[in-house]
């Protein structure tokens, strides 16, 4: 599912059960915290940058029944980061975690002129909600 956590109520409790990685919003904006290391990602785009920061992860589903992986970016390019990153990491990701629940940030960078993205890369560990 791609989808921002403003965008369905139920979204943004199952996110809000994550131990490790928080979305919220402020005046400024939308930003993804690390609650491990207290940082905070507010996404370069909203300085002038040409690069988002996204969330991606494997979550519980609704009804008890599995997972699902879940992508948001902090804008759409961010989203999008997610998808250029796992075209070169899916297998490692797949190596490491299987099918077990984790979560983690990716920035992208994009072309200001395409809006293509050009480079990704893991920003957090593999956090996993039975390592809290």
């Amino acid at each position: 599912m791609i989808c921002g956590p403003r965008l369905s109520p139920l979204i943004e409790q199952i996110l809000e059960s994550d131990p490790h990685l928080r979305f919220d919003k402020d005046s400024k904006g939308w930003f993804l915290t690390d609650l491990n290391r207290g940082e905070v990602y507010r996404s370069p785009m909203d300085s002038g940058q040409n690069q988002d920061i996204a969330y991606f992860g494997r979550l519980p589903r609704p009804d008890g029944k599995g997972t699902f992986l879940y992508i948001a970016g902090i804008h759409a390019r961010g989203s999008g980061g997610v998808v250029h990153w796992l075209n070169s990491e899916l297998e490692n990701v797949h190596r490491e975690l299987k099918a077990r629940r984790f979560s983690v940030l990716i920035r992208s960078t994009y072309d200001p002129e395409t809006l293509d993205i050009i480079a990704s890369e893991r920003i957090t560990p593999f956090y996993q909600p039975e390592r809290a």
